[in-house]
């Protein structure tokens, strides 16, 4: 009897065990696919709603894209500030001590994120002066060069291998892009300001895509080499960027702001482009933790064929060719194929 029972405990205890791992993964799916879904449209509204308010006319003055880019990093801040306070369990005490421990006690190691916060700045101010001369299509196409350039200083600064189907979809990435700026049949029409108005559009992503390869792969070697927390590497960059982006306010529009003041320009829609701006790197991390590279893929995929179809049909900023599909396409595919992970072989254990 009591073998029977015990066989009857262990069967109860393996079906408990199967329910909660099944029960897991569900909860797993469900925030994998609710990632990605958040990805597609944070990415997606993000290059929309600003390359509208960068188009729209208005009566007054327009916004400063440099005061949003500072308004999103002291947004960031007080999020990181609020998060890290919630994980002390509400304890000023320990909220204080470990700020003290991971900002003040190795000021060196704290500067270190001066470096990719600064980078940040400027590219957060150059996406916004893209966005101001080129269509959604072409910027949100043309900005996948930042995995060319990641790649680029990910193999010069951490010494990683890249296997021969990742420098395959390097190659076709950049031929991709340089389908999609082949001019279309109406390019006659254009004027000549604004073609100048696309060179520097088409620039400025390139300029960008250099600082966010850089930054990003200083970041990433930064956190390899430290113990802090996600959060409180992002409240210090974010500290650091609030500096660098009242500088850039001072450089470039200090006389604008003593005209008409900080917020001129602002209103509902310039605070979701803020907040989209700001949350935007928050909504990577939660993918990067929950989704693959091929659901990441499928997200830029997505968000590309959708601000293409809305900058159409829509905003009637831009007229598709066929270089511009065939190159869309080919980046795309590029996408998948650098973001493709092969399986290694399981490893047989022999008795």
């Amino acid at each position: 009897m009591s073998s029977i029972k015990a066989r009857r405990a262990t069967d109860e205890a393996t079906r408990k065990l199967v329910e909660s791992s099944q029960m897991t993964a569900q909860t797993n799916n469900g925030l994998k696919y609710m990632s990605l879904v958040i990805l597609i449209a944070q990415t997606t509204a993000i290059v929309l709603i600003l390359r509208f308010t960068r188009t729209q006319k208005s009566e007054g003055p327009r916004y400063l894209s440099s005061t949003a880019v500072v308004s999103a990093e002291i947004v960031k801040l007080f999020t990181c500030i609020f998060v890290l306070f919630v994980n002390s369990r509400w304890r000023w005490s320990t909220f204080a001590s470990e700020i003290y421990r991971d900002c003040f006690a190795d000021i060196k190691e704290t500067l270190k994120i001066a470096v990719p916060a600064v980078l940040y700045v400027v590219q957060n101010n150059l996406l916004f002066l893209a966005l101001s001369m080129l269509d959604a299509a072409t910027y949100q196409v043309t900005y996948q060069l930042k995995i060319l350039t990641t790649a680029f200083f990910s193999v010069s600064m951490l010494s990683k291998k890249l296997n021969p189907l990742k420098w395959i979809a390097l190659v076709l990435l950049t031929g991709g892009v340089a389908l999609v700026q082949l001019p279309s049949g109406n390019a006659t029409n254009k004027t000549e300001t604004g073609g100048s108005d696309r060179l520097i559009g088409l620039l400025a992503v390139l300029a960008a895509c250099f600082s966010s390869g850089f930054a990003g792969v200083y970041f990433e070697k930064i956190l390899k080499t430290s113990n802090v927390t996600l959060w409180m590497r992002n409240l210090q960059l974010a500290f650091f960027s609030i500096f660098g982006g009242f500088f850039m306010c001072w450089l470039y529009d200090s006389e604008a702001i003593a005209t008409n003041g900080f917020f001129q320009g602002y209103n509902n829609i310039i605070w979701v482009v803020v907040l989209l701006q700001a949350y935007g790197g928050l909504i990577i991390a939660l993918v990067v933790k929950y989704a693959d590279n091929i659901l990441k893929g499928f997200a830029v995929s997505l968000s590309i064929i959708i601000s293409s179809f809305i900058s159409w049909a829509f905003m009637g900023d831009f007229t598709p060719s066929l270089a511009f599909a065939l190159g869309a396409f080919v980046v795309i595919l590029s996408t998948f194929l650098y973001g493709y992970e092969p399986k290694k072989p399981a490893l047989m254990h022999h008795a």
